[in-house]
């Protein structure tokens, strides 16, 4: 991460050579910001800021930057340096200023997703799963800040013998998800895929019946978006970025945050109703076409805009004052 910032400072200095660049858009305050900054301030133009969440907050982590005051010092100094602020949902944007203290005008611009490709014939045998299985899935890396065995406890819980978890990704919890399954007597219900790529990840969601996560904090959470797109109601608690876009009735259920017993009642009522799954995977179809990456790129490109308007009429007023006679 130290070796980035030089490297990644001469490969802009370098691609300058012939050209002219007349924004820069800074993704990730931590580690990219110093280096977005230095390049805006060494080729004079606006740099926009893009946070994304985990680089201004981790509950899981102890190396979040919102535990270090001097992370926080230094983060503070980029945000407000920075001549616009994007945030990808409300959650984000509210560290902004709760954690790092900094009150200005920020924009909530949505993370946005490429239309995944429509997916037929796929035989649930290829992951383990019986045909006739109610089958919740779960898509993320397996790490403590997605709690993914309490899924395991709403699994032994909700009493519907046809329900299976499929779980896709991999991760330092892994082994203990494995063994907590065995303990819980739901191995035979639990299929961990593992890692897989784009192709074997849009499948499991295109066979699957709902969307479950029991991730502790989201910064956005495009999954949900994946998910939404093969019509899955979603089941997940109400820390994070995908607050801003699932409604508990109109989406699937948002949870208080690690209330196991609600998450369960919810995925017994989607078990049991199939005319509501049916009804709130409509819905997520249809909510789904304001997040495809054509329109975060139009609200990009406003943003952009802005930030070249400001900068020109700063330099107008600067130069202005500095003809007005003494």
């Amino acid at each position: 991460m130290l070796a980035y910032l030089p490297m990644g400072a001469l490969r802009a200095l370098s691609l300058r050579s012939g050209r002219q660049f007349d924004l820069i858009n800074t993704h990730f305050v931590v580690p990219t910001g110093p280096l977005g900054q230095f390049l805006a301030t060494r080729f004079d133009v606006p740099n926009v800021l893009s946070v994304h969440g985990g680089d201004l907050y981790d509950p899981s982590k102890r190396s979040s930057p919102h535990r270090h005051w001097w992370l926080r010092v230094w983060i503070r100094r980029l945000l407000l340096r920075a001549d616009a602020i994007v945030g990808q949902s409300r959650d984000t944007l509210a560290r902004v200023e709760q954690i790092y203290g900094v009150q200005r005008r920020t924009e909530l611009v949505p993370l946005g997703i490429v239309r995944p490709p429509a997916v037929s014939g796929i035989a649930r045998d290829v992951f383990g799963l019986p045909t006739d299985a109610f089958v919740m899935v779960t898509v993320g890396r397996l790490v403590a800040r997605k709690a993914t065995e309490q899924l395991l406890d709403v699994l032994q819980h909700c009493g519907r013998p046809t329900a299976h978890l499929l779980i896709v990704g991999d991760g330092p919890e892994l082994e203990s998800i494995r063994r907590g399954a065995q303990m819980r007597g739901v191995a035979q219900r639990v299929h961990l895929a593992g890692q897989v790529d784009d192709a074997q990840k849009f499948a499991a969601l295109s066979l699957a019946d709902v969307f479950v996560s029991t991730s502790q904090h989201e910064g956005f959470g495009l999954v949900f978006l994946e998910a939404m797109a093969y019509g899955l109601p979603i089941v997940c608690y109400d820390r994070g970025g995908q607050s801003d876009f699932l409604r508990t009735g109109e989406t699937g259920s948002v949870v208080a945050l690690n209330d196991r017993a609600a998450f369960t009642r919810a995925v017994i009522d989607l078990h049991d109703d199939l005319p509501l799954r049916r009804r709130l995977g409509d819905n997520n179809r249809r909510y789904l076409e304001e997040y495809l990456i054509e329109r975060c790129a139009q609200r990009y490109e406003a943003v952009f805009e802005t930030a070249l308007r400001n900068r020109r009429d700063g330099m107008l007023q600067q130069r202005a004052a500095s003809s007005e006679p003494s």
